[in-house]
């Protein structure tokens, strides 16, 4: 059974510059489908549209773009795809030590470190501080390697005081980046990734880490928060999400496509996963729908 590897993404500086800026236009980003992570911390805009976005052991579904901080190592998929809409997508990447290792002790950046620490879990902003920070990022684009690396810091340091948020993985997301359990993560998310539309045995994916399910079952809740099941049926729902949103298809059919076999079960874990209906969930998304 063929599993997809994990990957460790390596970054380089855009020339001239202690960080990356790049800028993706739609469709363009071919690290969509790819499960990886990397040291540098991550701040991503993405200019409109809808989609899936997973850090860490947290899955969900985000509409009218987004706006995302996510911490050194945190493992996570790429955002954007060809059904996504976005106008563009922004990805800036940098260091913990960017700008020397005693950068961030110095007392006038005492919030801005604060919010990278907190970017550990993971944390998506919205409201005005989405709208306007999207435009600080993209303004970027346009600006010379220092002026460019001021409107950074001076973007962090107004993240810091967004109380516009949700942090992601709030009930903890332990993965400690030793070779094991990285690759052993790495492999549990794709193969869900890859099949959650199917029947998935826990003991299946147990042998895949070369795990008994009982130690498997312990390991997962420890690094995630949450067991196995939970996860997996997660995933399924906020794909049903998407599809709501995205597809007119019949709601049935949206069972079926997430990896449901039972419309009551599913019917029942959407209204406790959304605290709504599927049909009141896609009249208020349905504007999405093309």
């Amino acid at each position: 059974m063929k599993t997809i590897v994990p990957t460790l993404e390596i970054i380089s500086n855009s020339y001239g510059s202690s960080f990356t800026y790049t800028k993706h236009a739609e469709k363009t980003n071919s690290k969509t489908h790819l499960w990886h992570y990397h040291p540098e911390i991550e701040l991503v805009y993405i200019n409109g549209g809808a989609g899936k976005r997973q850090i860490g052991s947290h899955i969900s579904y985000y509409t009218n773009g987004d706006l995302l901080l996510i911490g050194s190592n945190m493992p996570h998929c790429g955002f954007t795809n060809e059904q996504t809409g976005n106008k563009n997508e922004i990805v800036i990447h940098l260091k913990p030590e960017f700008l020397g290792n005693d950068f961030f002790v110095a007392p006038e950046m005492k919030r801005v470190l604060s919010v990278i620490n907190q970017a550990n879990a993971g944390i998506a902003f919205g409201g005005e501080t989405k709208k306007n920070i999207g435009k600080k990022i993209e303004m970027m684009g346009d600006q010379l390697p220092f002026e460019r690396l001021l409107t950074l810091l001076s973007i962090l340091d107004e993240l810091e005081s967004s109380e516009e948020y949700t942090v992601l993985n709030a009930n903890g997301f332990s993965l400690e980046l030793n070779a094991q359990d990285s690759d052993r993560i790495n492999v549990v998310f794709n193969y869900v990734k890859d099949h959650f539309q199917e029947s998935i045995a826990i003991d299946e994916v147990s042998s895949l880490v070369s795990m008994t399910t009982p130690s498997f079952c312990r390991y997962f809740k420890k690094i995630s928060s949450k067991t196995f099941t939970e996860f997996v049926n997660e995933y399924r729902l906020v794909h049903a999400s998407k599809l709501l949103a995205e597809k007119p298809i019949t709601i049935n059919e949206v069972c079926y496509e997430s990896g449901f076999n039972n419309f009551s079960h599913f019917s029942k874990s959407f209204k406790q996963y959304t605290g709504k209906s599927a049909s009141q969930y896609r009249n208020e998304h349905k504007i999405i729908i093309k």
